[in-house]
């Protein structure tokens, strides 16, 4: 059986590493491309301020890395050795293992229970919300998309931000990245007509991932297609696409592989 791995090409590889292990044929057809924001300085500027915020939320590893890579201070963060005291918060394991590359140190990151299955904004607010008084201040580091006519709201980190607020906390944006659509050449569009039809399994992480695929095959015929999603979000979003069955999964190898393989 074949899978395809929509995530952004720097997300795949583990995903592609794992299915192939289990036995599956599995290959990548990145939805997102992600580049560096194409403003540097709020980085640089939420760098010098970061010490006036009580944690950082980061909303993917790629905000992690990209956010890292505008880091000005020599001075280390989410570090007991830090004269900064800000936290870092992080919805899933995929962030959570990117700040531990840059430095930091678990006891100085916030995240929801790794072996729960459940990486989103609700789980993380349910790990930080007791620390969360007014006054308390939340930098979001976050990305932005730039295709034309794209939404830019990101439902569970905007879901997040109103819970802060509610409890009487402040919140800030800065954008460490870019997404946008792909350009395919005529080869990943027959591949992904093929797979439109074939037997192929989708993994579906973003609804934003399902709408360019949308835009990258006009007018395609996804009846006899099956996707599996990772949020309740994404699954609306496939449906709506006219995919024939959508499963739901959390998003841990076990989850994935047990939808993949179910016959409804």
């Amino acid at each position: 059986m074949r899978v395809v791995i929509t995530r952004p090409q720097s997300e795949a590889a583990p995903w592609l590493k794992a299915l192939a292990d289990a036995g599956y044929e599995a290959e990548s057809l990145p939805l997102i491309d992600i580049q560096a924001a194409a403003a540097s300085a709020p980085l640089s500027a939420a760098w010098e301020r970061l010490d006036s915020f009580d944690a950082a939320m980061f909303v993917s590893r790629n905000a992690v890395h990209y956010f890292f890579e505008q880091k000005t201070m020599v001075a280390p963060v989410f570090t007991a050795g830090s004269a900064i005291k800000t936290r870092a918060f992080v919805t899933g394991p995929g962030s959570y293992s990117a700040l531990l590359k840059v430095g930091a140190e678990a006891a100085y990151i916030d995240a929801p229970d790794h072996e729960g299955g459940q990486f989103d904004s609700e789980a993380l607010w349910a790990v930080v919300s007791a620390h969360v008084v007014p006054g308390y201040r939340v930098l979001v580091v976050r990305g932005t998309t730039v295709d034309a006519g794209a939404s830019d709201e990101g439902f569970g980190r905007d879901w997040f931000a109103s819970q802060v607020k509610n409890a009487g906390g402040e919140v800030e944006f800065v954008v460490a990245y870019q997404r946008q659509r792909p350009v395919w050449d005529a080869g990943a569009i027959a591949f992904a007509q093929r797979a439109a039809t074939d037997g192929t399994v989708w993994v579906f992480s973003s609804s934003e991932a399902v709408r360019n695929l949308e835009a990258c095959c006009p007018g395609g015929d996804w009846s006899q297609a099956k996707a599996v999603v990772t949020h309740a979000r994404i699954e609306a979003a496939a449906l709506d696409a006219g995919f024939g069955q959508v499963l739901l999964a959390k998003p841990v190898l076990g989850a994935l592989l047990a939808s993949i393989e179910s016959p409804q």
